[in-house]
Formats: structure tokens, sequence, C-alpha cells
């Protein structure tokens, strides 16, 4: 594998659609009520990306210095191999991506991230000296700094147990209000409130079913929601977030004008009862198979549901 491949297989390509589907939901139920400028959403969509490579990069390189990455996981190899210490792949004849290197690729993100989060901004609302503005910049810079301790760092959040929050607030909460707020300009009640933690309670169960599926290598050198509940509890705590997740948008189209187009996302129901079955008949490497099987279904749940309220006003 070239020094290419393995910083493609660094940024995880594969979770972006999860980090998509709050920003896209965000954005379609903010088309539906109001003119929306498009080149705003393709910039929003641009830093939710590099965000999402920064986060990846940076939680690979703290698993690495940490040795939390050892050949004992059971998840894929990604671009500094089973552990920081690694120096070659199988055939013996490339190095795998260096500290250096991935310091210097967590550098690009991050200024990519601040790059297009700018211009999203600018865009949106003309200047950078409104208190709309102002905001914004500090919430961007609030999720670099998250994005980066998740795992890096002297005491990483993401080592205590603490990351099921994180991933609530930022893939949650702040991505579907955050991307309806930069697009709207304003915020239309608590309402909005159930299909961000929708997001946020699918993606949160993207991270237990990671942490269930690693549970036996994490063991020596993290604490996860996982690993403190046990195998038994962990499942029942993945149907509990799925559960939530589906009552509070179902809620969401409840309490708007009733149309048939609102319950378009029920067409993913039967991946998501897959998915369950999934966690609650494999684990370790079997189990790796439900991960990009949720992560899929979220992004298909997030354009139907936000389709079928755009489909309303037609």
């Amino acid at each position: 594998m070239s020094k290419l491949k393995y910083k493609i297989a660094s940024m995880r390509l594969r979770t972006l659609p999860l980090s998509l589907a709050g920003v896209l939901l965000g954005s379609l139920l903010a088309i539906a009520e109001f003119r929306v400028q498009w080149q705003v959403v393709v910039l929003i969509c641009l830093t939710t990306v590099c965000l999402q490579i920064l986060s990846n990069l940076s939680n690979e390189l703290g698993d690495a210095l940490h040795g939390t990455d050892t050949e004992e996981r059971p998840g894929p190899t990604y671009g500094m191999g089973p552990a920081a210490g690694s120096k070659a792949d199988k055939d013996g004849k490339e190095e795998f991506l260096t500290v250096a290197e991935m310091k210097r690729l967590i550098i690009g993100a991050a200024i990519a991230a601040c790059a297009f989060g700018a211009a999203m901004i600018r865009v949106s609302f003309g200047t950078f000296l409104c208190i709309e503005s102002i905001c914004l910049l500090l919430l961007g810079a609030a999720a670099i700094a998250a994005a980066i301790r998740y795992t890096l760092g002297r005491n990483p959040y993401g080592y205590r147990g603490l990351g099921d929050i994180y991933v609530f607030l930022f893939f949650g909460l702040v991505s579907v209000l955050g991307s309806y707020f930069v697009c709207a300009h304003t915020l239309l009640g608590w309402k909005l409130l159930l299909p961000a933690s929708t997001i946020g309670f699918f993606s949160v169960a993207v991270l237990n079913v990671n942490n269930i599926r690693d549970m036996a290598s994490d063991a020596a050198t993290r604490r996860t929601v996982a690993l403190m509940l046990g195998v038994h509890k962990a499942r029942i705590y993945q149907t509990i977030l799925i559960c939530l997740g589906w009552a509070c948008m179902t809620a969401f189209c409840l309490l708007r004008i009733p149309d048939w187009r609102h319950f378009l996302f029920f067409l993913t129901l039967p991946l998501y009862c897959r998915h369950l079955f999934l966690v609650w008949t494999r684990e370790g490497r079997a189990l790796d198979a439900a991960l990009p099987l949720l992560v899929l279904s979220t992004f298909a749940f997030s354009l139907l549901a936000g389709f079928g309220f755009c489909a309303f006003l037609y």
C-alpha cells in the first residue's frame, strides 16, 4: 500500500456519510421553510467533511500514541498500522505513516476546515462582524478543539467514557441546528431539537457499536460506555439509542401539518432492524459489518426525512 493509500485509509472515508447526515437534514429542513443559497449548503458540507477527517486523523494518532491500535484490535487497519511503532506493511516493502506525517495531515485538515468554515459564514451572513458570525466562529473553534482532543493530549475525553456526550452534541445538536441556522439565520422553536436529537442518538449508536466490537482490545487502555456496561447491557443501550432516534423524528413529524411524505424515512426501518439483529447475534470482528450498515442507514434516513419535508412544498 502506497503512502497516498495510507493517507486515504486514515481519513476513514466510510464515516463521512454519518457526518453529512446531520448537516444535510438541517439544511433540507431549512430549505423547506426558507429560500436558501445553494453555495451555503455546499460550504456547510465541505466544512463538515474537513472536520470529520480532522477528527478521524486525530483519533488515529491518539490511539496509536496510547497503544490502543494493536494487532488484536478487530477493526480495520489504518495508515499508521496496528501500533505507533509499526514500520512496514505485511510485504515489508512500504512503511506506514509516521507520527510527523500524521501531524502534518491533521494540520492540513484543520486549515481546510477553518477556510471552508470562514467562507461558509461569509457567504451566508455577508460579514464576520455580526453577532451570529462571531458565535459561529467560536462554535467552529470549539468543534476543531473537540475533534482533536477526543484521543489526543494528556487527558483525552474519549478515553474517559465521555465520547458519547461529544458525539451527541456535535454530530447531533450542533450538526442539525447549526446547519439550519446557517441556512435560515433563525431557529424556529424547540421542535427542531427532535430531529437534531435523532441524528445525535444514531451517531452515538455508531460509536457504541464500534466500542462493543473493540471491547477486548480497549479494556487495557481506555474506558468506554460499552466497557462500563458490559456486552449485554451495551446491546440494550444500542437498542435504546436506535428506538429513541426513531421516536424523536416520528414525534417531530406528528407535531407538524400531517402529510404522508414526512414519513418517507420509514423506508429505512428494515435496515435498522437488520443492524440490531447483527448487534445481538455477532461480536468481535464479525460485528464490523454493523458499522457501515448503520452509517449508510442514517444517511439514507436523513435524506428521506429532509426530502419528505421539501416535497411537501410541491
